[in-house]
C-alpha cells in the first residue's frame, strides 16, 4: 500500500496513534513546565540521500536517528524533554509501512525518556523530508550555552568518538570489516544506527556541581539568586553535542566563547577496535571530523570536570583545556611534530565544497 492509496487524512489517522490522544486533534499542542522552568526549543531537518538512505538506514533506525539527534540537541542545552512534533515530506509512491516504521522509530527512543510525539504535519514532497522540532525544559541556572567556556576550564567528552562515522564506512564499503571481530563490527554498526542522546549525563553534572567547591579554588564567578533557586548555586557550564564531530564543537564553542584550545590527541577516547582496524591518523581523523556520535563536549572548571569523569566512565574523557589564544591546536605528546591547527572546513558543511 501506498500513501497515495490512503491520501493525507488516511495517513495521519494512522500515524496518530503513535501520540497521546489527550495531547493531538487541535491546531497546536500544550505543554505544561513547571514554575521556574525555561522552555527550550530545537529543530533538525533531515532529507533522504543527505543524512540516512535506504543502503545505510532502515526506516526505524532512521526514525531512532533523527529522535536521538534532537534529545541530544536538548541534552546538550541541560534540558529534559517535554516532546516532539514531527514534520514528514513524502513522495506518493512511499509505501505506507516505511512511515510506520519510520514512526516506530521515533517512539522507540523517545519511550526511554518519557517523551512522546505530540503533533506535526504531513505534506506531498518531491524528496522524503523529516523535520522534528523538540521542546524541553531547564531550570534558567542549568543552561549549557556555548559561550561560557572560560580560560583553564579542562574540556570533558562524555564518550568515544569515531564510531558513527566508522558504522557508516561500514555500511557503504563491507569489504572494510576484514580484521575486525564480529562484536566490533556489529557495535560500530550499531553506534551509527542507534545513536544514544547523553540525557543521562546531566543529572550527574548537576549533582557534582551542586556540591560546595573548595574555596579559591573556582575559576567561575558565583551565579546571583534567582527567585527559583537551585538547592546551591551551580556553576556556568559551556557545551554542545558532537552531531557534527568533536573538532567543530570545541571551535564551536570556542568561537562563541572568544576563547582558543589545546587538544591532547593521545587524550580522545577511541572504539577498542580503531587500536587494530585503522592507523593512528585515520582513526583521528573519524573522531575529529566524522560526526554523528552524539557525545556532550562541556567546558568547565577542573575539579567537577574530574569528577564527572571518574562518576560516567565508560569512555569519558578530559581531552584538553581551554586557552586565551584565538586558535583550537591539536597536540601529540608523543610526537615531535608541530601542534595542528583545527579548522571547521575539514568537517562536514552543507553548501560546502
Amino acid at each position: 500500500m501506498q500513501i497515495r492509496d490512503i491520501g493525507e487524512q488516511g495517513l495521519l489517522e494512522r500515524l496518530q496513534r503513535f501520540c497521546p490522544p489527550e495531547i493531538i486533534g487541535d491546531d497546536a499542542a500544550v505543554l505544561v513546565t513547571k514554575p521556574g522552568k525555561s522552555l527550550v526549543v530545537t529543530t533538525d531537518v533531515l532529507v533522504d540521500g543527505v543524512h540516512f538512505s535506504e543502503i545505510t538506514t532502515s526506516a526505524v533506525d532512521a526514525g531512532w536517528r533523527a529522535a536521538a539527534a534532537n534529545l541530544s540537541d536538548l541534552a546538550a542545552m541541560g534540558a529534559s524533554p517535554l516532546g516532539i512534533t514531527v514534520g514528514l515530506g513524502l513522495r506518493g509512491e512511499v509505501s505506507v509501512n516505511w512511515v510506520e516504521e519510520l514512526y516506530q522509530g521515533i517512539t522507540q527512543c523517545l519511550q526511554k525518556y518519557n517523551t512522546s510525539i505530540v503533533g506535526g504535519d504531513v505534506v506531498r514532497s518531491p524528496v522524503t523530508t523529516l523535520s522534528i522540532t523538540a521542546f524541553g525544559q531547564a531550570h534558567p541556572h542549568q543552561i549549557i550555552r556555548r559561550n561560557q567556556a572560560k580560560v583553564g576550564d579542562a574540556i570533558v567528552v562524555t564518550g568515544v568518538h569515531g564510531a558513527s562515522h566508522a558504522g557508516l564506512e561500514l555500511l557503504l564499503h563491507p569489504e572494510l570489516r576484514h580484521n575486525l571481530t564480529q562484536g566490533d563490527y556489529t557495535a560500530l554498526i550499531r553506534a551509527h544506527q542507534r545513536p544514544q542522546p547523553r540525557l543521562d549525563v546531566l543529572p550527574i553534572l548537576w549533582s557534582i556541581l551542586s556540591s560546595p567547591i573548595p574555596q579559591g579554588q573556582e575559576n567561575h564567578p558565583p551565579i546571583p539568586p534567582s527567585p527559583h533557586p537551585p538547592l546551591s548555586p551551580l556553576l556556568p557550564v559551556a557545551g554542545m553535542d558532537s552531531s557534527d564531530g568533536l573538532a567543530d564543537a570545541v571551535l564551536q564553542i570556542c568561537r562563541a566563547s572568544g576563547v582558543g584550545a589545546v587538544l591532547e590527541s593521545t587524550q580522545i577516547p577511541l572504539p577498542d577496535a580503531f587500536n587494530y582496524w585503522l592507523t593512528k591518523e585515520k582513526a583521528l581523523l573519524y573522531a575529529l571530523y566524522g560526526g554523528e556520535d552524539f557525545e556532550l563536549v562541556l567546558c568547565l572548571p577542573s575539579l567537577p570536570a574530574d569528577e564527572l569523569v571518574q562518576q560516567l566512565g565508560n569512555g569519558a574523557a578530559i581531552v584538553g583545556t581551554i586557552t586565551s589564544d584565538s586558535k583550537v591546536l591539536l597536540h601529540d605528546q608523543n610526537a615531535k611534530k608541530t601542534d595542528q591547527v583545527l579548522t571547521l572546513g575539514r568537517g562536514f558543511q552543507h553548501f560546502g565544497q
